[in-house]
């Protein structure tokens, strides 16, 4: 338990942030199952537009590392160009 007052304010800033950040890597998590699971190629480049759309705001915002952001972009779009 926090002793100081200003203790407690951080404790409560980081479960606030700790649940703000646990949603969007979900999001993350399910956009990019969203992405992989395409039957279409042109389903999957539409939903990848707002995957990587994503990948860079959280990259921004420090919720995910620049490179992370980076290698899962690559990725998808890879998969996404092998389609057919």
């Amino acid at each position: 338990m926090a002793q100081h007052a200003s203790a407690a304010k951080q404790a409560r800033q980081a479960k606030r942030r700790r649940m703000h950040n646990k949603h969007y890597q979900s999001l993350m998590k399910t956009m990019i199952k969203k992405v992989r699971g395409a039957k279409q190629k042109d389903e999957a480049q539409k939903v990848l537009r707002q995957t990587v759309k994503l990948l860079d705001k959280l990259a921004a915002k420090g919720i995910i590392h620049s490179n992370n952001a980076a290698n899962q972009k690559s990725k998808l779009t890879r998969f996404v160009n092998a389609m057919k």
